[in-house]
């Protein structure tokens, strides 16, 4: 509650309704990862709304989960640049490795696996989500690595799998490998 009081005060009075979003999400969090209509109830209380302005809310936006999720909530980009980069090998790896289809939760309850729209690590495709983490420059080995660390209890090094260290170019440096000249670079040597 403290948080969300905090949330909501940066909203005028008269316009808290517009901290839908960010208490919502607070609340999905502290629910284990899913927006139970009983949450949803909750939250359009908090912020004097009518239930269905909530309601639509988390049935409008991806991020809102309905039903209840693994502990780990696996999300594999298959949007063009990611698909470009063998996506979708990453999505059936992903299936294979832990036994269930798009939409599905393992029987132990430690994965939730859903196919996702773009994440926005485009630079790094393919990627995938788990909880908050970017998982990226993908391959089925480093996929089945970072499953299996999870699967452990462990929580691998997000970010680029391939040695990268941010979205750097992985052919290295292709452009400004000189100098680049300024003002006065190439004046006539009176103007210098």
């Amino acid at each position: 509650m403290k948080i969300a009081k905090e949330v909501i005060s940066h909203y005028p009075p008269q316009y808290k309704k517009a901290a839908v979003i960010p208490v919502l999400d607070l609340a999905q969090r502290q629910n284990k990862g899913w927006t139970s209509i009983s949450t949803m109830n909750y939250v359009a209380k908090l912020l004097d709304l009518p239930p269905m302005r909530v309601y639509e809310v988390a049935t409008f936006y991806t991020m809102f989960n309905r039903e209840p999720i693994g502990d780990h909530f696996v999300q594999v980009c298959t949007t063009t640049p990611c698909m470009l980069r063998n996506a979708y090998n990453i999505l059936d790896t992903v299936k294979e490795h832990l036994g269930i289809g798009v939409g599905e939760t393992t029987k132990d309850g430690k994965f939730t696996l859903v196919e996702v729209e773009c994440q926005g690590a485009c630079s790094n495709a393919p990627m995938l989500v788990v909880g908050d983490d970017f998982y990226e420059d993908l391959t089925p080995e480093s996929t089945k690595k970072i499953l299996d660390a999870f699967a452990k209890g462990q929580k691998p090094k997000p970010g680029p799998q391939s040695g990268r260290h941010t979205s750097e170019n992985s052919a290295g440096l292709t452009s400004l490998t000189s100098k680049p000249y300024g003002p006065g670079e190439h004046c006539t040597p009176e103007f210098s």
